[in-house]
């Protein structure tokens, strides 16, 4: 099994990388493959909504990226996504990353999922938040942990000192883990993912 890990910061080794990488060592620690994927200093175009991937082929209409990191969501079973806090919310560029990505990517569909930030000092809620909403609106189970997943430290180097942070993420990998397995166990015994019904859309201007 494998898990992916996003890294939305500009920093490639900066404080972001050093929370999931506390996430990824447990994971390996846990028997599971984790691979470090680094989007945050890309200059990446937003989505523009064309619906040019809606024929489902898991590829977004500019190549760049973003089509790199679905054809690995392929053979991922879980992900965490983690972004320093940039004006109470993600990165500009794993903003559009992940609009991207979600919109037309067709693997991460009942995959367990996780956001992760990290702070100087606030605006770490609406930055989670914002992420876990990608997870929810894709059918994914939101993987928690002993605390909200969120790592404090501003100068580079400075989450090492966080310890409540860095044990937080060492046990959302481990729970990643457990669910990982729990699901895993689930399929040999044959409990499938539901069948979704077809979608009902309201629009309120007509």
């Amino acid at each position: 099994m494998k898990v992916l890990l996003v890294n939305g910061s500009p920093h490639p080794e900066g404080n972001t990388f050093i929370a999931l990488s506390e996430a990824a060592e447990t994971l390996n620690t846990e028997g599971i493959a984790a691979e470090l994927f680094h989007c945050g200093h890309l200059s990446l175009r937003g989505c523009q909504g064309c619906g040019g991937c809606a024929g489902g082929d898991n590829r977004c209409v500019f190549d760049d990226e973003v089509n790199v990191f679905l054809e690995k969501t392929t053979e991922a079973q879980g992900f965490i996504f983690g972004s320093p806090v940039h004006y109470a919310g993600i990165t500009g560029a794993l903003k559009s990353f992940m609009d991207r990505c979600f919109y037309a990517g067709r693997h991460f569909f009942y995959k367990p999922a996780a956001g992760a930030v990290v702070c100087r000092r606030g605006g770490e809620a609406t930055a989670f938040d914002q992420m876990n909403k990608y997870f929810q609106i894709s059918r994914m189970p939101v993987v928690s942990s002993q605390y909200w997943n969120m790592v404090f430290g501003r100068a580079p180097g400075e989450a090492r000192q966080d310890a409540e942070g860095l044990q937080t993420m060492r046990l959302l990998g481990r729970n990643m883990a457990w669910l990982l397995r729990c699901i895993e166990a689930g399929r040999k015994q044959g409990a499938e993912p539901p069948v979704p019904e077809p979608q009902i859309r309201t629009n309120f201007i007509r």
